[in-house]
């Protein structure tokens, strides 16, 4: 099997993402699709990575993926969008993204939603969970996905589409290089945040491990055909 990862900057990479395809034997591609292109097809598994950029912004690469990921979607591949990578698939199937009402940089509560629950990845963690964000932008609810978590800033944290593609406005994949990568290359946001790089590290750690068993469930689940 062979899972397709577009990025676009290259210090928001797959992290725990990988470690999980490469205990099951799968290969993974990497784009930096603002450099690189696309590719020529998604894969058995597409993962789209964020970045600082906005899925509004007018780049041409900005509607190129769009309409990538959008094929994808509407052909039921498995599909996994982090961040400004579920803002895409928002986009692509109809949803508005818009500015949110304030910076989730760091450690934030998300809850799962009635249906969050009943979930076949997110059923078997925590109503609450603890998870990194780093995002200023949200949106609606796509049309024909299920909600899947809430946070106080952003109401529509986690979606599914279908049964194997999910948006997660979070980072579940983030490591500790990660964090320090991000705290390096965006550090104006953490200003605005009022937050400094050893406090987001420190906050971060304690709850990795649990993110990294979400993630592993997750690339378990959608790797799998349905029945």
């Amino acid at each position: 099997m062979r899972a397709v990862c577009l990025q676009h900057v290259s210090f928001e990479g797959p992290g725990a993402f990988a470690t999980a395809l490469t205990n099951r034997g799968v290969s993974l591609d990497h784009y930096l699709v603002p450099h690189d292109g696309l590719p020529k097809d998604s894969g058995d598994l597409l993962i789209v990575m964020g970045g600082p950029m906005s899925v509004n912004d007018s780049d041409g690469w900005i509607a190129e993926e769009t309409a990538f990921i959008r094929s994808a979607l509407r052909a039921g591949k498995p599909v996994i969008g982090v961040c400004l990578g579920s803002q895409f698939m928002a986009k692509s199937l109809g949803a508005t993204v818009r500015p949110g009402k304030a910076l989730e940089i760091g450690m934030t509560r998300i809850r799962l939603t009635g249906e969050g629950k009943k979930d076949p990845v997110f059923g078997s963690f925590p109503e609450a969970l603890s998870v990194f964000q780093w995002h200023g932008e949200v949106f609606d609810l796509p049309q024909d996905c299920v909600w899947l978590a809430e946070s106080d800033v952003a109401p529509i944290q986690a979606f599914r589409y279908g049964s194997r593609a999910y948006g997660l406005l979070f980072h579940l994949e983030v490591e500790p290089d990660g964090i320090d990568a991000l705290c390096r290359e965006c550090a104006p946001d953490l200003a605005r945040a009022q937050l400094t790089a050893q406090r987001v590290l420190i906050d971060a750690l304690p709850h990795l491990w649990l993110s990294h068993q979400v993630v592993d469930r997750l690339i378990g689940h959608v790797l799998v055909p349905p029945r």
